[in-house]
């Protein structure tokens, strides 16, 4: 009968070992999701319904709590906010062992917000965890012709404050780059206004222009069509220097071209 056991025994953890090999390994958990702004949480303290309530991560990461005042959970995923609003509670001295559960009533946190000189700002939803800067900003149409070369992206990285300048051209090379950083929940991408001259007087098309890179005075001639029939190559340039003082130059072709130059295009003597 004993021999007859352990037969049996064998044979049921051989089954087993061949149940756990046909499933393979298991595979890696999801990770958390983590806080963002925008996201609506409700937030419900054990035995103190008093305590509970219903907030919005600001664009800061953090939510206003009653008596305690303001919370940073941005960047946390839910047990790591419950935690942190269990410690605020207990140094408020408001509850000495406070359970704290939270639900997550509306995810607005896995967006990314596109500001400034783009053609189609607004909020983008961040579908996957591989969405690049570039991939952004060809879903917001690309920059404007009034667009700087420089984009500025902000938001934060484990918890802390981020924030990456990065020069535009070379996103769009063909080959990747270090600057082009993935995105993450509720970054924001800004693409300020690039830095402009203007150009009066005989020129055939005066009116304020992009200053492009690299670009001299010959260059931003052309910009404003050249000179009229009446019109000159001898160029007055105004400009405005640190301490507010404006200084007039005579500007070689060969000069650059600095943000707030004003470019006057002088009479032709004959």
């Amino acid at each position: 009968m004993p021999n007859l056991f352990r037969s049996a025994l064998a044979l049921v953890l051989a089954v087993c070992a061949t149940l756990a090999s046909a499933q393979g390994p298991k595979a890696p958990a999801a990770p958390e999701y983590k806080l963002g702004p925008g996201d609506a949480i409700k937030v419900q303290v054990y035995q103190n319904p008093d305590l509970g309530l219903e907030a919005r991560v600001s664009e800061t990461g953090s939510i206003n709590y009653p008596l305690v005042g303001k919370v940073t959970i941005g960047g946390m995923s839910i047990s790591e906010a419950e935690k942190r609003i269990e410690l605020a509670l207990q140094r408020a001295q408001i509850l000495k062992q406070p359970q704290v559960n939270i639900v997550l009533l509306q995810v607005r946190g896995n967006q990314v917000t596109v500001l400034g000189q783009v053609q189609k700002p607004g909020r983008f939803p961040l579908e996957t965890t591989t969405v690049r800067v570039s991939d952004m900003l060809a879903a917001a149409g690309g920059v404007t012709p009034t667009g700087a070369d420089v984009l500025v992206v902000s938001g934060q990285r484990d918890g802390k404050p981020f924030r990456k300048s990065i020069d535009i051209p070379t996103l769009f090379k063909g080959t990747m780059t270090q600057d082009d950083v993935l995105l993450q929940p509720g970054d924001t991408i800004y693409v300020g206004k690039a830095p402009t001259f203007y150009i009066y007087g005989e020129a055939q098309r005066p009116g304020t222009y992009k200053i492009e890179r690299g670009m001299n005075v010959m260059q931003a001639l052309a910009a404003g069509g050249g000179p009229t029939p009446r019109g000159s190559e001898h160029i007055r340039l105004s400009r405005t220097r640190a301490d507010g003082t404006v200084v007039q130059l005579e500007p070689r072709m060969t000069d650059p071209v600095l943000p707030g130059d004003v470019l006057y295009v002088k009479e032709s003597l004959f």
